[in-house]
Parts: structure tokens; C-alpha cells; sequence
């Protein structure tokens, strides 16, 4: 429920003006319904119209991506790139290529991209971008026309200082590298303008591991905060076996946890003994096969057709890291139910609000994506840094910062709960910390 008058109204207009984009809808709400205390006790953001500007982008680019496939064909997709708020620094959120993309969705990941990028303590702004293409089942002599095709036009509204593209679902190391060179041949200038970046040009070691880890990071350091607890021991099930799955998987066993669960569009697979992170790797990172073929290679474990079953899972840490809305109020109670005790996001809005209700409800420790997942975008960060001073730190180097930004973003999220009266709460302190900062950004920068 919206109770404040000022949140309420502005909700009502995005509403009005974006009843089509549910993602983008749910994306705001759940922010707003965390500012109540905030705006009460900030009454320049209204008078300076923060709310209003800060749910309307900056700049919504679409474009027509028209490339040619191996049988001589002409494809045509969509792209997108929605530059949402530079307050605190240049537009910076990953690309994402999927079918599922629509502006809506962009809009949604943008919006989530400006808390996120300012819990991380670094000058980026929020922005997020993408296709409809679906580089599953393609060559890669057919992903690198695509790439080509939409970088030939991205290019035109993307730089160092401007806005800094990287990766998301379906956007690698392969894709960075497309887009990479095709930017370089074009606007002639070899500069930090896409992080994920291949460590021969420019990209940061850690980075790869960088969402998975920093999920693990932030719960290790809330459940020895809240709870004076650890992984240690503790049975994990994780949704997902892209990037932030499997280097979530493996930052979680090297702390002392027993993964027994991956998943991917198809189903999930079970392994009592704990999921061989290796043989995920071969499959999805080598092969780019499909989750079942883990069952067929591994005889402890077993496949299930669908991936909500994921849920059902008996654990004590629940980390999805696959896709928005994939935990819904059932799949939530039945986390409940297998007795977790604690949920940490490493996708990108996975829970609906009536899942974190259950959450709340039962008491479990809520890490929400926008701090939880934080971690990728970080080290995005710290690749710019490495690009702008022409140096490369180290694996250590890098995961030290890393690990200190997401026990800092734990840190200043309790703060913030703590100071508008809602202590403990994660996902209120991580969206008033967010907030707070940019919106002051935006009233001392004036009405843009």
C-alpha cells in the first residue's frame, strides 16, 4: 500500500503513462513502497519534482537491428538502449539479448540499475539495454553479424564518459568482444567503453566471477550480522546455470555450503552430493548444452522436467539467479515449507511481491537483487577504473574490493533501515540508500 500522498500520485501517473510495461510497474512500486520514510522526512524532494524525474528516463533509444543469417536470409530485431539517470555518473547497466526483451523490461532493468549502481559506492549512472534476438542455436559467424549490426547503431549514442555498456542474459564474453571491435572500427578510438571486456583488451580479471561471488559475499556478511551465521554447512539451492549461477555455486561451496541444485529454461537437476560446478562449466560455458545432460554425465544426480520444482528443494539458503518472477507466492511458501532460512537474489527482480510477503512474513533474511547483485556492476566499475588509469590489478586485488564493496553495501543498507525506522529490513535499507543519494544528486544538480 501506497499511504504517502506524494509517492501515491506519482505512482498514478506511471501508471497512467505505463499501464502496458508490468515489469517496469512492479519495479517502481516496490521502491516506492520502501520511501515512505524517506520522503516524509525529505520534503525538497517533492518540492523539486525528484519522484517525477526519477521514473522517467533520461532517453529511450530504439532501433531496427537487420543482419544476415548462414542461409543467406535477412533477419530484422529490435534494440534497445534506455539511458534512465546520470546523476552520479555516465549512464552504465548491461546489454541483454533474449526474446523476452521489450522496453518494458529495459525500462524495469534500468530503473532497478540506478539503486544498484549507487549502493556500490562508484560514480555510475543507471541504464540498461538490449534485443529480442536469441543467440541460442546460432553460429557464432551469426552472432557476430548481430553484434555488428547492433553496435553499428548503439555506437552513436554510447562512449567512455557517456554511457558504458556490459553484459547480461545471453550477452558473454563472446558477444563484449563483437561489440567491442565493431565500436573500435567505427568510431576509430580504442577506449573503456564496454566493460566484461576480454582480459587481452582491457577487461578486468574477477570479472567473470564477479555477480556469483558478490551475492555470496553480501549474504556470508547479513547472515553474520543478523543472525551470527554463515554458509557453513548449510544445503543451497540455486536457480539458473548461466554466469551468476555457477560462480555463485562456486563461491557458496568454497565457503562451506553443499549446492545440490542448477537449473536452466527446460528443467532442474538434482545432486545430493553437492553439484559439480566443473562439469556445469563444460556444459554451459564450453557446449552450451542444456542442464539435463548434467544427469546423464553425473549418477547421483537426477532431472525434473519445469523449473519451478527448484523451489520444492529441501535447503537452508535459496539463491536464484535465473530470471524475473521465477519465485512466486507458492514457490515461496514452499521454500518456507523445506525450511530456508534465508533468500539472496543474484537475478534481477526474481521474486514477486507476494513471495517477498512470504518471506517477510516467515521471518527469512531477504537479500534483494538491486544490493545482492550487486557485485557484477561493481567490478564494472573497477574495470573503468583499470581502462582509465591503463593498468590491471590483480585476481586478489579485485575480489578484495569486491568483497568490501558488498559488505559495504550490507553496511550502509542497515543504516539506512535503522535511521527511517524500519531496522534489520535489507531490501528497505538497500532502496533508501540508494535513493537517497541520487535524489540529493539530482535537487543539487537542479531541475534536468
Amino acid at each position: 500500500m501506497l499511504n504517502n500522498e506524494y509517492l501515491k500520485r506519482v505512482y498514478d501517473q506511471v501508471e497512467q503513462r505505463d499501464g502496458d510495461q508490468p515489469e517496469f510497474l512492479q519495479a517502481v512500486r516496490e521502491v516506492f513502497e520502501s520511501l515512505e520514510p524517506v520522503v516524509e522526512k525529505h520534503p525538497e524532494y517533492e518540492k523539486n519534482g525528484v519522484l517525477e524525474r526519477i521514473v522517467e528516463p533520461e532517453r529511450v533509444v530504439k532501433f531496427r537491428v537487420a543482419w544476415v543469417d548462414d542461409e543467406g536470409k535477412v533477419q530484422v530485431n529490435r534494440g534497445y538502449r534506455v539511458q534512465f539517470n546520470s546523476a552520479i555518473g555516465p549512464y552504465k547497466g548491461g546489454l541483454r539479448f533474449h526474446p523476452t526483451v521489450n522496453e518494458g523490461v529495459i525500462k524495469f532493468l534500468g530503473f532497478e540499475q540506478i539503486l544498484k549502481n549507487s549502493l556500490t559506492t562508484l560514480p555510475m549512472g543507471g541504464g540498461k539495454g538490449g534485443s529480442d534476438f536469441n543467440p541460442k542455436g546460432r553460429s557464432d559467424a551469426e552472432v557476430m553479424r548481430f553484434c555488428q549490426a547492433f553496435m553499428t547503431e548503439l555506437c552513436r549514442h554510447i562512449g567512455q564518459f557517456t554511457d558504458v555498456p556490459a553484459g547480461d542474459i545471453n550477452v558473454g564474453g563472446r558477444e563484449i568482444g563483437y561489440l567491442f571491435g565493431q565500436y573500435k572500427r567505427i568510431r576509430d578510438e580504442y577506449s573503456g567503453v564496454l566493460t566484461g571486456k576480454g582480459l587481452e583488451f582491457g577487461g578486468s580479471l574477477a570479472r567473470t566471477e564477479a555477480t556469483g561471488y558478490g551475492v555470496c559475499y553480501y549474504m556470508q556478511e547479513a547472515l553474520r550480522v543478523l543472525k551470527n551465521d554463515s554458509f557453513e554447512g548449510k544445503t543451497v539451492v540455486i536457480s539458473g546455470s548461466g554466469n551468476v549461477a555457477i560462480y555463485a555455486a562456486q563461491k557458496a561451496e568454497q565457503l562451506g555450503a553443499k549446492v545440490v541444485t542448477v537449473s536452466d529454461s527446460n528443467g532442474y537437476v538434482y545432486d545430493p552430493e553437492g553439484i559439480k560446478v566443473d562439469v556445469v562449466k563444460q556444459i554451459k560455458e564450453v557446449e552450451r548444452g542444456r542442464i539435463k545432460e548434467y544427469a546423464e554425465r553425473v549418477p547421483s544426480a537426477e532431472y525434473h522436467e519445469g523449473c519451478s520444482g527448484v523451489w520444492t528443494v529441501k535447503c537452508d539458503i535459496a539463491l536464484p539467479c535465473a530470471t524475473q518472477n521465477e519465485i512466486d507466492e507458492e514457490s515461496a511458501k514452499a521454500l518456507v515449507a523445506g525450511g530456508c532460512q534465508a533468500v539472496c537474489e543474484g537475478a534481477n527482480m526474481p521474486s514477486t511481491p507476494e513471495a517477498i510477503a512470504v518471506y517477510q512474513d516467515a521471518g527469512l533474511l531477504y537479500g534483494p537483487a538491486k544490493a545482492a547483485n550487486a557485485g557484477g556492476v561493481a567490478v564494472s566499475g573497477l574495470e573503468m577504473s583499470q581502462n582509465s588509469y591503463r593498468l590491471s590489478w590483480t585476481f586478489d586485488e579485485v575480489d578484495a574490493k569486491l568483497k568490501n564493496i558488498m559488505e559495504t553495501i550490507v553496511s550502509e543498507s542497515l543504516a539506512a533501515a535503522k535511521e527511517y525506522g524500519h531496522e534489520g529490513d535489507l531490501m528497505l535499507g538497500a532502496n533508501a540508500a540508494g535513493f537517497v543519494k541520487v535524489a540529493n544528486a539530482m535537487v543539487a544538480q537542479g531541475v534536468l
